[in-house]
């Protein structure tokens, strides 16, 4: 009898401490109630288990990896970020996209038991400084996950076939331990297949990525963040999930993002429509930096408010500053 099975499944799951196991046991028997016409009750069953599964970090126990050892720590950094994404500043269509991703995930189990898979392979898009890197951070806040960050400096080797095998250690990791992993500046080694200057054991590298992401079925985000889009293997966009694409903030999101940042002065009288004017083509990263360093020489020189004279000059030195 199926549901006896699953009572001793559930059981032994429980004495192991194998809250993964238990879970996903869990799920079968709210599976086999709604089959039998139990709805209510099924529903109640899932409920009690996303709500046990949303007092700890993740799905199960997630390996701790707070000091990554063996191999595996010259690989990954892991942190706990706090941030939510009240404390970023993005356009309506990103911050929705990433929303979804949040609620998706809070759903996860109700997903699984219908047979869908939650949005979890992402691809972030843009110029440096847009927000790609914190809004990974963002997901590992709200989600109470670790970031784990890839380190491509360690990951790529000039020896045949020990990245595909560092690789495979980190996409073991990906499936033992539950988090949000991201792998920054991805076109390091996503690039064009065919590109002229590309090497065999990139070639090599890109297709154990691509063969890898394709098989994962785990419950980790994988997150692929480039500043250069154009140049990715068409074959890996088929991969993701979502691709989300950060722009430049337009005059709306740096007005915000001023007054959010500034805040703490509580500034007023400052032209906004001007000042944004002459921020047009930095990027959200730059802003912060703009804001920071107002405050700073507020704080240093002792002076009672920011003037717009003030933001205007730091903004016309950082936009020199990216002219290196």
């Amino acid at each position: 009898m199926a549901i006896a099975d699953q009572l001793k499944a559930l059981i032994k799951s429980h004495m192991d401490g194998d809250d993964s196991h238990f879970y996903a046991v869990a799920m079968q028997v709210a599976a086999h109630e709604a089959k039998r016409g139990h709805g209510k009750l099924a529903k109640e069953l899932r409920e009690l288990i996303d709500e046990a599964k949303a007092k700890q970090p993740g799905t199960g126990k997630p390996i701790p990896i707070a000091q990554p050892r063996g191999e595996i720590s010259s690989l990954l950094a892991v942190s706990y970020p706090k941030i939510r994404l009240a404390d970023m500043v993005l356009d309506t269509s990103t911050s929705e996209r990433l929303v979804k991703v949040i609620k998706e995930q809070r759903q996860i189990s109700k997903i699984r038991s219908l047979g869908l898979s939650p949005r979890r392979k992402l691809l972030f898009a843009g110029a440096p400084g847009t927000g790609k890197t914190m809004s990974a951070s963002v997901l590992a806040g709200e989600l109470g996950l670790p970031l784990f960050m890839v380190r491509l400096e360690s990951l790529i080797t000039k020896y045949m076939g020990e990245t595909a095998a560092k690789l495979r250690l980190i996409f073991d990791a990906i499936a033992q331990s539950r988090g949000i992993y991201l792998f920054d500046e991805f076109d390091s080694i996503g690039s064009q297949r065919g590109q002229v200057n590309d090497v065999g054991e990139i070639r090599r590298i890109l297709n154990s990525f691509l063969q890898m992401i394709e098989q994962d079925d785990s419950d980790s985000i994988i997150i692929a963040a480039t500043n250069h889009p154009d140049i990715l293997d068409y074959a890996l966009f088929r991969r993701f999930d979502d691709v989300i694409e950060y722009d430049l903030p337009d005059k709306h999101t740096i007005i915000t993002l001023f007054k959010t940042k500034l805040s703490v002065f509580a500034p007023t009288g400052l032209s906004w429509k001007k000042l944004a004017e002459k921020a047009v083509g930095l990027s959200h990263a730059d802003i912060t930096k703009i804001a920071e360093d107002a405050i700073k020489d507020a704080l240093i020189f002792e002076t009672e408010k920011i003037t717009s004279a003030d933001l205007t000059k730091l903004i016309e030195e950082r936009k020199r500053l990216r002219k290196f």
